[in-house]
């Protein structure tokens, strides 16, 4: 026999406080978050491993030295990268920690043979089940740009806006650079999330006379935020920033300060497979320089990002105009990001990568004008890649960087460098925790 029975408890009790409730938690939106989109197919997405590796490079220089005389000077350069990266997951930590030392001789120009340094630290932990801390550090000592891991210009794509200022590049300057940033988030409600954070960054060229008519810089800065989950994945907010820009020429200190506050809606579609990102606002800016009357002003900025992760493809875009400062030139200026990455698995063992990057700088301050008007840098690097066995593989590509700056004598009368490589690699990797 069969009775009818009354619910003896509300609906809600019948969910114990101890369930981490996953299910409610909302990610901290990528407007906000400062890491990278992720730039490999979803089967190449790993968690928890050790990997080790080695990659000896050949490549060919048509312009080894930008404006050192008439004509450009190429060379043949070999590059050796040992590496090592180490990814740990837990229920409430994710870590991953990267190192790669790289090694340059130069057939003809020796005096240029350098050694790098790259390093990184990605983290994120879950304090309590409603607060969450993350952060990343890059550090990056560089002879040659085209030895870097990202782009040409440095800019791994992410969905925030720009931190940090680009600085002008000489390609083959010794150059040291460190990026900062952390975010502290609290979600106190189902839909509802706030959020600090801090960044900082230092751009500098230890041999001055590599970097004729450019200086040093470093910026720090701080950030709040709210976000508001509308339904599903799809997110709305505001996000307040503070930048403060500080640029060393030999005429005098730089100071440029800048706030915005930017509206912005994200979204994560098709089974999180497209992230999607916007926002526009408000910027004011002030200048101080000992060269230079005091400026200020107030301009808009938008920036918007896109990033689609499949089986067999990834891309990632964005785009953004904003108020900042650029090492080697003096002024406050508009600048204009875009860029894109992207990578296909065209067969079994073969794929393919592509990455463009252009900046555009405007001088807005009327008396240096003349002087530094501003300029461009645009980057490309292509390449076809074979993982020839499970340890070994091969890969040929292309790399160029076009730069346009009147004012920097480095680069104004053959900006242009082009590199053609091929690489051998090796790498062991090992599951961690299964």
């Amino acid at each position: 026999m069969a009775t009818p029975v009354l619910s003896q408890a509300v609906p809600s009790a019948t969910v114990s406080t101890d369930i981490p409730e996953d299910e409610y938690r909302m990610p901290i939106p990528p407007m906000v978050s400062g890491i990278a989109y992720p730039t490999v197919t979803r089967p190449e997405e790993r968690a928890n491993y050790l990997k080790a590796g080695f990659t000896f490079e050949p490549a060919y220089y048509d312009n080894l030295l930008p404006g050192e005389g008439t004509a450009p000077i190429s060379d043949i350069g070999y590059s050796m990268r040992p590496s090592i990266a180490l990814d740990l997951l837990t229920p409430r930590l994710h870590q991953t920690w990267t190192y790669s030392p790289g090694f340059t001789l130069y057939q003809r120009t020796s005096a240029r043979n350098d050694v790098d340094q790259n390093a990184s630290l990605q983290l994120q932990y879950r304090l309590t089940q409603h607060m969450t801390i993350s952060g990343q550090d890059n550090f990056n000592k560089t002879s040659n740009v085209f030895n870097q891991s990202d782009s040409l210009l440095g800019e791994p794509i992410s969905g925030s806006p720009p931190s940090s200022p680009a600085d002008v590049i000489i390609p083959f300057a010794d150059r040291l650079t460190n990026v900062a940033n952390a975010v502290a988030t609290y979600q106190f409600g189902i839909n509802q999330m706030i959020g600090i954070g801090g960044t900082t960054s230092i751009y500098n060229f230890p041999d001055q006379a590599q970097f004729p008519g450019g200086y040093d810089s470093n910026s720090r800065g701080g950030s709040a935020f709210y976000t508001h989950r509308m339904y599903g994945t799809q997110f709305i907010g505001v996000i307040y920033q503070y930048i403060e820009t500080l640029g060393h020429p030999p005429s005098g200190q730089i100071e440029i300060q800048t706030n915005a506050m930017f509206p912005f809606y994200t979204a994560s579609l098709l089974q999180s497979r497209l992230s999607l990102s916007l926002a526009g606002g408000p910027q004011h800016y002030d200048l101080t320089a000992s060269a230079l009357p005091p400026a200020n002003s107030w301009t808009p900025a938008v920036m918007t990002s896109l990033a689609w992760q499949g089986d067999r493809t990834a891309i990632v875009a964005m785009y953004s105009r904003t108020v900042t400062g650029a090492g080697g030139l003096i002024g406050v200026y508009n600048s204009t990001r875009a860029g894109t990455s992207a990578r296909w698995h065209f067969a079994r063992t073969w794929s393919g990568e592509l990455g463009v990057q252009y900046l555009l700088y405007k001088n807005l301050t009327p008396e240096a004008l003349s002087s530094t008007p501003g300029g461009h840098s645009f980057s490309l690097t292509a390449s076809i890649d074979d993982q020839v066995t499970e340890h070994f593989g091969a890969k040929f590509g292309y790399g160029r960087l076009d730069e346009d700056y009147s004012s920097i004598a480095a680069i104004s009368s053959d900006p242009n460098s082009d590199r053609w490589f091929i690489s051998i690699s090796y790498q062991f990797l090992r599951p961690l925790g299964r």
